[in-house]
């Protein structure tokens, strides 16, 4: 699979937690981004990291579990979520990673040809998509 619309972006825990501060519609501000469909993904390692949290990312499950989220299994166990993303899009490029965690966004730039989406002045932004692959409409 190649990375095109509908594009599959890979969340992870703080990405939610920062949309919700940000008071952001996860789809809705990714199809604002890209201009195009987007598919939330989530990985059993970001799911299991987010239930461990507890109660105050209660409201971070819930979006998660969302059914418009596709899950994405994981084959290794108490994998850090991390190197579970990492792992991922070595292995696949065909995703796009959205965090604002500076230390992963660091590990993600390692790996060619992977978008990085982060929060930036209360609403999404992408770095590092190729100009071809955007949905035909002008970048701001």
């Amino acid at each position: 699979m190649a990375l095109g619309p509908p594009y599959r972006v890979i969340v992870d825990t703080n990405f939610i937690n920062f949309s919700i501060q940000n008071k952001l519609d996860l789809e809705k501000g990714m199809m604002d981004c890209l201009y195009a469909k987007c598919t939330p993904c989530i990985t059993d390692c970001v799911m299991a990291e987010l239930e461990k949290l507890g109660q105050k990312y209660r409201v971070a499950l819930r979006i998660a579990k969302d059914p418009r989220f596709q899950r994405l299994a994981c084959t290794h166990k108490g994998t850090y979520a991390d190197d579970c993303i990492v792992e991922r899009i070595t292995q696949h490029k065909c995703y796009i990673v959205a965090t604002c965690d500076r230390d992963l966004k660091r590990r993600i730039r390692k790996v060619p040809g992977v978008p990085i989406m982060y929060i930036t002045q209360h609403r999404y932004s992408i770095e590092r998509l190729p100009e071809a692959t955007i949905g035909g409409a002008p970048r701001i």
